[in-house]
């Protein structure tokens, strides 16, 4: 599966996208609505841990290609 993002410069031209996905059945969903952004608080707690412990010293930020190359061994 792939994920679009599509940036509209007016409300028409969301209305006559979502008309030709519609038309031809297409499966979509738009995630614009704010419950689909929302953490919980055991997120939120776990993201300003997370940043306490950068900011402190206690962890480190590492190379998005060392990340790739140990997800790959995973």
């Amino acid at each position: 599966m792939r994920t679009l993002t599509f940036n509209f410069h007016n409300e028409q031209e969301e209305k006559v996208l979502l008309a030709f996905l519609d038309s031809l059945k297409y499966d979509y969903r738009r995630v614009d609505e704010p419950e689909d952004f929302l953490l919980s608080e055991e997120e939120v707690k776990g993201l300003l841990q997370t940043k306490r412990n950068f900011v402190e010293g206690r962890t480190t930020a590492r190379p998005w290609e060392d990340i790739k190359r140990d997800l790959r061994r995973a």
